[in-house]
C-alpha cells in the first residue's frame, strides 16, 4: 500500500508535461481519459485477483500484480520512443498500473483473515496511514508478506471456543449497504481532490504555478492530518466503536462542503477576454516604460487569472474566502479518512470468518468507480452551473448517505457478533 502510493504519487505529477512532451496533439481531455483509466484497469482486476486469493496461495495474486505494475511502469517510462501514437501507448501503460494495483483487494482479504476482530480496526487503520505517508513522503519501503493463514497478526495461540468458525449467512443488506457508503466516500473525496486546483485558481486569482505549489502545500498538510486521525481512531474506536465514527465522519464531511457554498457580497475578480484590436491607445512614452517595467514579461507567459468569463456564474456567485476554503478542507481531511478506514473494517467484519478475496474486490471496484464518476461530475457541474450548486448536490448526497447510515445502522455488526452472540463493542 505504501509502495502503491509512493508510485502513483510521483507519476501522477508528471503525467500532463510527459504528454504533451510525447505528443503534441493530446489535449486537457485526453489527459481525463489517461487519469481515469487508472481507475478503470484497478475496476476491473480488483474482483479477478480477490477471487483468485480465495482459491490460491495468496503471494501468486500478489507476485503477478506487481510484475504487472513493473512491466507498466517501463512501459510509461519508454512511450516517448515509438514513431506515432504515443498518447496511446501511456493510455495502455495507465491502465496496465490500474490493473496492476487491483490488489488492494488481495491486502485487504489478507487483513481481515489475519487479524481478530479486536485487532482488526487497529490494522486497517495502520495500512490506511501507511497509505497515506506514501503519498507524503515517498521513501523506500520493504514489504514481506509469507501469504500463510494465520488466526491474527500478532501469531498469538487462542482458546478453542475462539478458534471455532459460527455457522450462518453473510447479511447481504449490510454488504451492498458498505459498498454504497464506500462508493460515495471516495466519489466525494475524489470530486475534492479534482476541484481545488481550479476552484483556488478561480476564486483567488491564483496562476498556474501558485496553485499548483499552494494546493499541493494543502493536500500534504491534509495527508499529514490523515495519519494523525488514523493513529486517534485506533484509540476512539474501542470507546464508541466503529459505526459512530464512521456517521461523526460524514457529519464533518457535510459540514465542510457546507461551509464551503459562496455567501455574501464579494465577487471573485473576473478573466476577461484580451481584446484585439488595431486601435492606439493614447499612451504617453513614459507610461509605456512604466508599464512594462512594472510587468515584467515572464509574467505574461502565466497566462490571464481570476475566474474566466465563460463561466458565466463568475458575475453573480458570490467568493469563497481562503478562510471558508482552509476549514472545509480541515474539516474534510478529518472526515474522509475517518470514514474510509470505518468503513472497510465494518465490512471486513460483516463478512465474517470465510475467504474475503471476491468481496473485497468488489469493493475496491466500488471505490475504483467512484474515482472515476467523481472527477466527471464536479468538473461538469462545477463549470456549468458554478459552486454554490456543486457543493450544494455534495452536501444533499451526503444527507442521503447519512439517512442510509441510520437506516442500516444495526446491521452493521460483525459476523460472529450476529451469528456467534459474542458481545458487541459500544458504538
Amino acid at each position: 500500500m505504501f509502495l502503491s502510493s509512493v508510485g502513483f504519487s510521483i507519476v501522477i505529477m508528471s503525467i500532463w508535461p510527459y504528454l504533451q512532451k510525447i505528443d503534441p496533439t493530446a489535449d486537457a481531455s485526453f489527459l481525463g481519459w489517461v487519469i481515469a483509466t487508472f481507475s478503470l484497469g484497478q475496476m476491473a482486476a480488483s474482483p479477478l485477483f480477490g477471487l483468485w486469493s480465495n482459491y490460491r496461495p495468496r503471494k501468486e495474486p500478489l507476485s503477478i500484480s506487481i510484475f504487472i505494475s513493473v512491466a507498466a511502469n517501463c512501459l510509461y517510462a519508454y512511450v516517448h520512443l515509438p514513431p506515432s501514437h504515443n498518447k496511446y501507448y501511456m493510455l495502455v501503460a495507465r491502465g496496465l498500473v490500474g490493473f496492476g494495483a487491483g490488489n488492494v483487494a488481495v491486502i485487504r482479504s489478507y487483513i481481515a483473515g489475519a487479524t481478530s476482530l479486536q485487532e482488526r480496526t487497529s490494522a486497517m487503520a495502520n495500512t490506511s496511514a501507511c497509505q497515506a505517508l506514501g503519498f507524503i513522503l515517498g521513501p523506500e519501503h520493504r514489504v514481506d508478506d509469507s501469504g500463510r493463514q494465520c488466526k491474527n497478526i500478532n501469531f498469538e495461540e487462542v482458546s478453542t471456543d475462539e478458534v471455532q468458525v459460527p455457522q450462518g449467512n453473510i447479511d447481504q443488506v449490510a454488504v451492498v449497504a458498505t459498498n454504497v457508503l464506500f462508493f460515495v466516500i471516495l466519489f466525494i473525496f475524489a470530486l475534492f481532490e479534482t476541484i481545488v486546483t481550479p476552484l483556488t485558481m478561480d476564486m483567488y486569482a491564483w496562476t498556474r504555478e501558485q496553485a499548483v505549489l499552494y494546493d499541493g502545500l494543502i493536500l500534504a498538510a491534509l495527508g499529514v492530518e490523515a495519519v494523525i486521525v488514523f493513529m486517534g481512531i485506533k484509540l476512539v474506536s474501542k470507546k464508541i466503536g466503529e459505526r459512530a465514527i464512521l456517521l461523526g465522519g460524514l457529519i464533518l464531511v457535510w459540514v465542510g462542503f457546507f461551509i464551503l457554498l459562496p455567501w455574501g457580497n464579494q465577487f471573485p475578480k473576473i478573466q476577461w477576454e484580451d481584446l484585439h484590436n488595431n486601435s492606439i491607445p493614447n499612451t504617453t512614452f513614459g507610461e509605456i516604460i512604466i508599464t512594462l517595467w512594472k510587468s515584467p514579461r515572464e509574467d505574461h507567459d502565466e497566462g490571464p487569472i481570476g475566474c474566466p468569463i465563460e463561466q458565466g456564474w463568475c458575475l453573480y456567485t458570490p467568493v469563497i474566502h481562503l478562510a471558508q476554503f482552509i476549514t472545509s478542507a480541515v474539516l474534510v481531511g478529518i472526515g474522509y479518512p475517518s470514514c474510509n478506514v470505518m468503513s472497510y473494517t465494518l465490512y471486513s467484519k460483516i463478512l465474517g470468518p470465510k475467504p474475503q478475496g471476491v468481496y473485497m474486490g468488489w469493493l475496491t471496484a466500488s471505490g475504483s468507480a467512484a474515482r472515476i464518476l467523481g472527477p466527471v461530475f464536479i468538473s461538469q457541474v462545477y463549470t456549468v452551473w458554478g459552486p454554490r450548486w456543486a457543493f450544494s448536490l455534495v452536501c444533499g448526497l451526503v444527507v442521503l448517505t447519512i439517512t442510509l447510515l441510520g437506516v442500516v445502522y444495526r446491521r452493521l455488526i460483525a459476523f460472529s457478533v450476529r451469528h456467534g452472540g459474542i458481545q458487541e463493542q459500544p458504538s
